[in-house]
């Protein structure tokens, strides 16, 4: 081993600027979108920084390596080709699982996240082309199989998202502690939440922590 290894400041390799777009950040980011999805009772905006783009050539590429060495009887491969075909499955469930949540939200309120501006823009264009088109499929049901003159007491077809409800969220990041507001039935208060603290809280009062990555759902 070199002399010079032993030499290094041991915390050079820390503090060196990370590349985010490895495919370990990219695992990361990916798990943390799908499990802030699932536990948000609203659509959240469409990862940033091609997230999806990067995942979906990534996994294109395995299933084109998968192919390549499926013919080869070494068992040497074999091995390697069941590790990756792991890695593999691993990528695809998150990848489902963090759309499959999305149009799940989409069918619940199509109308409600087409109407909104906020909420159209969390939306991919894929995203986009299938909610109108679902709600086209809706409404044209709607009109054919009720009557067109429906009393004016007739509730709303469609619900907006439950902003109220209720989640678990905890501190992310290197800073310290963020304030968020709690509003209740028999007031509201100010709590100051640090790093690795779990609260539980109205989604409407830490929605914005989350979308800013200050906090993630639990």
């Amino acid at each position: 081993m070199d002399i010079d290894e032993f030499l290094n400041d041991p915390f050079e390799e820390a503090l060196r600027p990370r590349n985010l777009n490895t495919p370990e950040a990219d695992l990361q980011a990916l798990t943390r979108a799908w499990i802030n999805e699932r536990g948000a009772p609203e659509i959240l905006p469409w990862p940033p920084n091609n997230l999806i783009e990067r995942v979906t050539e990534r996994i294109k590429k395995q299933i084109e390596k998968v192919e390549e060495l499926t013919g080869d009887m070494d068992p040497k491969t074999n091995f390697g080709l069941i590790c990756l075909q792991t890695e593999l499955e691993r990528w695809k469930y998150l990848i489902r699982g963090l759309v499959r949540a999305r149009i799940a939200k989409i069918d619940a309120h199509t109308l409600h996240y087409l109407s909104d501006v906020d909420l159209r823009s969390r939306l991919s264009e894929t995203e986009i082309a299938y909610a109108t088109r679902h709600q086209q499929l809706l409404h044209g049901h709607y009109f054919v199989e009720f009557p067109r003159k429906l009393p004016s007491h007739t509730p709303e077809l469609e619900r907006s998202g439950r902003r109220g409800t209720g989640s678990y969220e905890e501190l992310t990041g290197d800073g310290g502690s963020i304030s968020v507001l709690g509003r209740g039935r028999d007031g509201d208060d100010v709590k100051d939440v640090g790093r690795g603290e779990v609260v539980i809280v109205r989604w409407s009062d830490i929605k914005e922590h989350v979308e800013k990555g200050e906090m993630e759902l639990v």
